[in-house]
């Protein structure tokens, strides 16, 4: 569960009003819906908020302690001298917009200087968005369903082979296939990763229990790096993460379209500042396409 800013009130007017009759009269709700976003919070949190043994609510030593820092959390929000400096997070996995990004940054801090855009990596499958550390999102592949998410597709990536750079295939000057792969341990990441062993088809596919599984990007290029493996991921990774150890080439893959590179976003609550950041990373994404 994501907390929001309903959650923080609903909580508070309870602590307030000493019971849940009087807090769901107060922000005109039900009684079960207020006691169930109050067990939705405790059990988000992992503590008991509140008492609820005797006729009249008690806040357990846990409940006082998070009614200050729920308090202080609704000021800030509500405080309209903060609107202007409130941060645009802006999460990705592992390449974020390739050799775009830095363009995207410096676009931002000249057009929005009122709203700093905050770039992290998380590694994690949808950039920390789910999770709600982030407002918005650069993700690869498919988006997930059903979850009350956003999206626009901003590019298409080509697909490159990641392979040891003193090995025999990143002598070659053709571009490589996944065949040529195929003989070889894969690098997998599985936690942010985009590639599966599903890419191959089933006659050429690798060997399942010779893949490199790994955690983050760092860990999987070490372990194409060592000698290894190999790996398949876009061209952004060759822009953003080179590598002494790695040399990137080109990956044909029959039928293959390139990947798609989407901007997502929570539908509700969602940033104010999100259509500007569309239009930015258009912006940047169709200058590169003209230089």
């Amino acid at each position: 569960m994501t907390v929001e800013l309903r959650h923080l009130r609903a909580f508070l007017a309870i602590a307030e009003e000493g019971g849940i009759t009087r807090a769901a009269a107060r922000l005109r709700m039900s009684q079960p819906a207020l006691s169930r976003t109050l067990r939705r919070l405790e059990e988000h949190l992992g503590v008991r908020l509140a008492d609820r043994s005797t006729h009249h609510l008690e806040l357990t030593a846990q409940g006082h302690a998070f009614r200050d820092k729920a308090r202080a959390a609704v000021d800030e929000a509500l405080d309209p001298q903060r609107l202007h400096t409130w941060p645009l997070r802006l999460g990705h996995a592992w390449s974020a917009l390739g050799r775009s990004t830095t363009p995207l940054l410096r676009r931002w801090r000249a057009e929005h200087p009122a709203t700093p855009l905050e770039l992290l990596r998380i590694d994690d499958r949808t950039a920390g968005l789910l999770a709600g550390r982030v407002d918005a999102a650069l993700l690869r592949g498919p988006v997930p369903g059903g979850r009350g998410l956003c999206a626009t597709e901003l590019v298409r990536e080509p697909r490159v082979a990641a392979v040891p750079a003193h090995g025999e295939l990143a002598a070659r000057h053709e571009a490589l296939t996944l065949a040529d792969l195929a003989p070889h341990a894969v690098a997998l990441n599985t936690v942010s990763g985009l590639t599966t062993l599903g890419l191959w088809p089933p006659e050429i596919r690798p060997d399942a229990d010779a893949a490199v599984r790994v955690a983050n990007t760092d860990d999987w290029l070490g372990a194409i790096a060592a000698g290894g493996a190999v790996g398949v991921s876009t061209q952004a990774t060759a822009e953003l993460h080179p590598h002494p150890g790695v040399a990137y080439r080109p990956l044909t893959v029959p039928g293959d379209t390139g990947v798609p590179v989407s901007l997502v976003w929570r539908d509700m609550p969602g940033h104010p500042a999100i259509p500007d950041l569309v239009t930015a990373a258009r912006q940047v994404l169709s200058a590169r396409g003209t230089a």
